[in-house]
This record gives C-alpha cells, sequence and structure tokens, in this order.
C-alpha cells in the first residue's frame, strides 16, 4: 500500500513568497488527509499533484491563524469544484474545541452554503496545556440552525487512562491525539497503519494444487478456499507473516509533551513530523512562547526511538537557500 506526506507549507505565523503557513497531506491509495490549514494552503495544492477533492479528513492541531484561517476558504473552494455533485460520505474534520463555531460563524457571516455534507469532532484540552490565563471555557453544543450540511459532531475527552484520545478506527488506521504544551491548547496525532495480510507463498500455493486465478484473491482477503479434490486451504496455510504497519506522528505547535501519552504514542514511529520555529541558539525564547529548536525535538525523537525526524514550522526570518 502506497503512503506519502507532502509538505504544502512549512513556515511559522504567516505564509511568505518562499514559506507558505503550515499544512501537509498523508496520502494512501489516492484519499487524503490534511493536517492544518494555514492561509494559502489551497493555493498550495493547486500547485501540487493532489486534488483537494479526495480530502476526506481534516484534523487541526490547534487555533492560531497560521493553522487553520485557509479552512473556511478551502471547503468552499471545494464545494464550487464538487457541482451538483454530492459526496456520499462527509469530510470529517478534527480539532480543538472551539473549531466548530468557527466554521459555523464564517459561512454564516458569508452567506455560505457547502454542497457536500462535513462533521466536526471536537477535542476537549485540559487545563495543563497552556498557560491559565489563555485557557478558554466553551460550550459544547450542536446549533439548531447549524448548516445544513454539516453533521452531528462528536466531543471528545481525554481518555485518562492512555493520555489520549481516539478519533479514528477504521479497516485501515488507528488515529489518536495527544496533549501539547503550547501557548494555548495544542495537539499532536499518531496515525497507526493496522497490520495488512503477508504475501501469498508462491512454493506453497503450488506445492498444495491451488491454481492460480481466484482462489488466490480470496486466500489474500483471509477466505479459505475448497480445492476440487475437496481439500480445503485455509489462508494460513500460504501467507506469509503479517505486514507490520507503519506509524507517523505530527506534532502541532509545542514546547513539550504534556505526559507520557504522547511519548507512548510516538514511539518506534516510522515518521515523526515536529516543529522547530526558532533555532538553537534562542531555545529559552522559543520556550517562552511554547515552541522549540531542532535540539528539542531531537531529544523528543530520541526518547521515543522515532526512525526518521523531519522539522517543520520554520521562523520567516530563516531564509530559503536559493
Amino acid at each position: 500500500m502506497s503512503m506519502d506526506v507532502t509538505f504544502l507549507g512549512t513556515g511559522a505565523a504567516y505564509p511568505s513568497p518562499t514559506r507558505g503557513a503550515s499544512a501537509l497531506v498523508l496520502r494512501c491509495e489516492g484519499e487524503c488527509w490534511l493536517f492544518d490549514c494555514g492561509e494559502g494552503t489551497q493555493t498550495q495544492l493547486m500547485k501540487s499533484q493532489l486534488k483537494a477533492g479526495r480530502i476526506t479528513k481534516i484534523f487541526i492541531t490547534h487555533l492560531h491563524g497560521d493553522h487553520f484561517f485557509g479552512l473556511p476558504g478551502l471547503l468552499c473552494t471545494i464545494s464550487l469544484q464538487s457541482g451538483s455533485v454530492v459526496t456520499k460520505q462527509p469530510i470529517e474534520i478534527y480539532g480543538p474545541a472551539g473549531l466548530r463555531e468557527f466554521i459555523w460563524r464564517t459561512m454564516e457571516l458569508s452567506h455560505t452554503e457547502l454542497v457536500f455534507p462535513y462533521v466536526v469532532h471536537e477535542l476537549v484540552p485540559t487545563a495543563d496545556q497552556c498557560p491559565p490565563e489563555e485557557l478558554k471555557e466553551f460550550v459544547f453544543v450542536n446549533r439548531a440552525d447549524s448548516p445544513p450540511k454539516e453533521g452531528q459532531g462528536r466531543t471528545i475527552l481525554l481518555d485518562s487512562e492512555e493520555n489520549s484520545y481516539h478519533l479514528v478506527d477504521d479497516e485501515q488506521f488507528v488515529v489518536k491525539a495527544f496533549r501539547l504544551f503550547h501557548r494555548i491548547p495544542s495537539f499532536g496525532f499518531s496515525v497507526v497503519e493496522k497490520k495488512r495480510p503477508g504475501k501469498l507463498n508462491a512454493q506453497k500455493l503450488k506445492d498444495l494444487g491451488v491454481p492460480p486465478g481466484p482462489a488466490y484473491g480470496k486466500l489474500k482477503n483471509g477466505i479459505s478456499v475448497v480445492l476440487e479434490n475437496g481439500v480445503t486451504i485455509s489462508p494460513q496455510d500460504v501467507l506469509k507473516k503479517p505486514i507490520v504497519g507503519r506509524k507517523i506522528c505530527i506534532l502541532g505547535d509545542c514546547s513539550g509533551v504534556v505526559d507520557d501519552g504522547g511519548v507512548k504514542l510516538c514511539f518506534e514511529a516510522d515518521l515523526l513530523i515536529h516543529e522547530a520555529t526558532l533555532d538553537d541558539t534562542q531555545m529559552d525564547k522559543a520556550k517562552e512562547h511554547g515552541h522549540s529548536t531542532p535540539q528539542m525535538a531531537a531529544a523528543f525523537a530520541k526518547l521515543c526511538q522515532a526512525k526518521r525526524l523531519v522539522l517543520t514550522h520554520f521562523s520567516q526570518r530563516f531564509k530559503k537557500r536559493r
């Protein structure tokens, strides 16, 4: 199964001619998941090989403008490009408390009606994710007068035993969120691919007399087959060991994780994406503003035994080399 990550924006605070605001896409088998949607994200999408209409899930790490001000415009563009065709499944949007209200107000004030269904799931932050004066109280309600295409979203509370938020659990992936410390509540996301069936053992198939054709597909999909001689062949007879799923972890703005929940979810990640707003000479300033440096990101990656670390969210003061 193919899987790739495209960085649409790696800059902090605002988009610039050389770096877009925060946004990246995880693509798997044609389906696209968008993580953060800073201003100008849809323009970056148009410059890439990705299709906005392929986006099925959107994850917002926190409610600072450079991470989600591009969301209303992107939703409107997807709606315009959809024409009269209505998707069967709604776009699932996950983010901190307040995101549903933001989208609702934006659509209301701009008299916008999206043609496709969407659902907003809100994560309830805890008091230890930011300075006390920055924690806001939200009323979690689904308004009776909400946009007609908005479905009933979930209000997701912290699982105190695992120190995580359970977001997605489907046939292919498990997605959980964990708490980060920033100036306002921020989250990281762990995307874990479930184990896949191992490859067919060609020699065993031949030895057992399984003829090429539909039987191969059934066995690959975990279904036993009965041969013409009456012998039943089970998948475990001809499949190699299951393929271990990959793990990708994406962190929002932070100067660290709140507890060990994030460390556990990121443990042995195949890819860890971590912010590094300032350089190591400005570590104190970075921490003061709830951000990280490359050294801080590397220390977390080492703690998690991540296999690969990619840095992002660079201050616009650092100009791109020509």
